[in-house]
């Protein structure tokens, strides 16, 4: 699946590398903690964006993808393909070897 910036929100501009995109709602508790990981991440790694998304106010793109809790995490390609895909609080390690296969591709 293909995710371009304009369906993620106006103005949203994709990591040149990978982008990690979080879906929260605002009295998540663990969406906040996911916030805090993914954020860290992103700022480790160049070229690495992280995005997130109110689901409330996206609720199209929520059913589309078919989020189901929060947080739900998406992480994307340098062509906005979903790589991987987790629901929950994340762990950080689960979070860069994510990105690390965003970022160097499948294996062969």
């Amino acid at each position: 699946m293909l995710l371009s910036a304009a369906e993620l929100g106006e103005g949203v501009v994709l990591g040149e590398r990978a982008t990690l995109v979080q879906f929260s709602t605002a009295f998540c508790q663990p969406c906040r903690a996911t916030r805090r990981v993914l954020a860290e991440v992103a700022a480790m790694v160049p070229g690495v964006a992280h995005l997130e998304v109110d689901a409330e106010q996206r609720l199209e793109l929520v059913r589309r993808l078919e989020v189901v809790r929060t947080p739900t995490v998406l992480v994307l390609d340098a062509a906005g393909r979903v790589v991987r895909r987790a629901a929950g609080q994340p762990r950080r390690a689960d979070v860069i070897a994510a990105l690390g296969r965003a970022v160097t591709g499948p294996p062969a």
